[in-house]
């Protein structure tokens, strides 16, 4: 029984860190291409945990998170950890700020938030949202 929960929960981090890498892939490629900025994309670890996405270039930073079901919480979440880093942590961030959620499928609420706060939603196949660069 040990034995197949390990091997269950390996499965699983390996599905998770290949939707975390498929989706780093596909926002820097779009980041390149619609917005020609080129912005390495990586994991950030703070006091508060993790940030699935970031990255920096020049005066631009990206910041997100990465799901398969996108809900209303994930979006304050996301929030929450960008008002963090601006208090804790502000020489992470920059004064223009590129907020990302990379999802399979996202609620007709959540996207909605997101739209309110001007967070990028999109998957593999486009938009759900559009690209928003704020100050």
């Amino acid at each position: 029984m040990l034995r197949d929960l390990h091997m269950l929960r390996a499965g699983f981090e390996r599905l998770t860190l290949s939707v975390e890498e498929e989706a780093r892939d596909v926002i820097r490629h779009r980041l390149r291409s619609d917005l020609r900025l080129d912005i390495s994309l990586d994991i950030l670890w703070f006091d508060r945990g993790e940030i699935n996405i970031y990255g920096v270039s020049g005066d631009t930073c990206v910041i997100g998170e990465t799901t398969v079901r996108l809900g209303t919480k994930l979006v304050e979440e996301l929030e929450e950890k960008i008002e963090f880093l601006k208090s804790a942590k502000p020489n992470l961030l920059r004064p223009r700020i590129i907020r990302v959620i990379y999802a399979d499928y996202a609620v007709p609420s959540a996207l909605e938030a997101a739209r309110k706060r001007g967070i990028w939603v999109l998957k593999w196949s486009g938009d759900l949202t559009p690209i928003s660069v704020s100050s």
